[in-house]
């Protein structure tokens, strides 16, 4: 469990987080604070927090907040963004699954695009349930399993390594059946729509660089497939081989002019879940 936790701190370590967090899901922070009505006041935690796209949005909403992820490595251009934000929050090293928290710690607990990629979903959970207080408000932006995010997905699997064993798919907080099993009866309210949002480049190639030098598990599996001593033909064709394939994977889902910007549209399910209690 302490070595996998490892590898996934070193892998998200990657790359530069903010700048390829600035450039595609940034907008969204706003969307999720709106969502779960976060107000001056609150005490917030943001899971997963990367480097605060939430958590800064609901500092600025006069929350205080609290900003977890398990790689530390963020916190540092975080704190720069919340500066520049003119807000001031906490950071704290920790697992979605091991939330350093006491019970019925916060008014509201988020995840955008965080929380659905750790191993154990049933542990994420009720984790996120046991540190919201009774009445208090979960709320969640979770990659849907169709679509261009499936099928970056599909694309990403095809080179990295195998996930843990019993790892289930980041995918399936994506789906309304899997969420209400996760969350069931331990809530009294439980509301999920479905949204879309879009990631832009100028062209093809940049949004290719965009993933290739700055998100994380990218730069590991482009690192892997450099790593072949005495084979530096067949590194080069992989390497190769695999900027065609998301090349490809633009091209199939681009809304923009074929040999102009890029805009990619990705689907997501919004969660909003009311805790039990008040």
């Amino acid at each position: 469990m302490a070595s996998t936790q490892a590898s996934v701190r070193t892998m998200w370590a990657l790359g530069d987080y903010h700048r390829f967090a600035t450039a595609t899901v940034w907008t969204l922070g706003p969307a999720l604070v709106e969502a779960c009505r976060i107000s001056a006041g609150e005490r917030v935690l943001d899971v997963a927090a990367g480097t605060g796209n939430v958590a800064i949005r609901a500092a600025q909403a006069g929350a205080a907040v609290v900003a977890l992820d398990v790689t530390p490595e963020h916190f540092d251009a975080g704190r720069r963004a919340a500066s520049e934000a003119g807000v001031d929050l906490e950071w704290i090293e920790g697992d979605a699954t091991m939330l350093p928290f006491a019970d019925a710690e916060f008014d509201v607990v988020t995840s955008c695009f965080g929380a659905m990629f750790a191993a154990d979903h049933q542990a994420t959970a009720r984790e996120l349930l046991r540190v919201c207080r009774p009445g208090g408000v979960i709320g969640m932006m979770n990659f849907a399993p169709r679509g261009a995010a499936a099928d970056f997905f599909r694309l990403l699997s095809a080179y990295a390594p195998p996930p843990p064993s019993g790892a289930l798919s980041p995918l399936l907080w994506g789906t309304e059946d899997h969420v209400r099993s996760l969350f069931d009866d331990r809530v009294q309210s439980l509301n999920m729509t479905r949204h879309e949002y879009e990631e832009e480049a100028s062209s093809s190639r940049e949004y290719l660089d965009l993933f290739k030098h700055t998100f994380g598990p990218m730069v590991a599996i482009y690192a892997s497939l450099k790593d072949q001593p005495g084979r530096a033909e067949a590194s080069a064709s992989a390497v190769t081989e695999l900027d065609d394939a998301f090349l490809q994977f633009i091209a199939r889902w681009n809304r923009g002019a074929r040999e102009g910007p890029v805009q990619l549209p990705y689907e997501y399910l919004l969660v909003i879940a009311r805790a039990l209690g008040a």
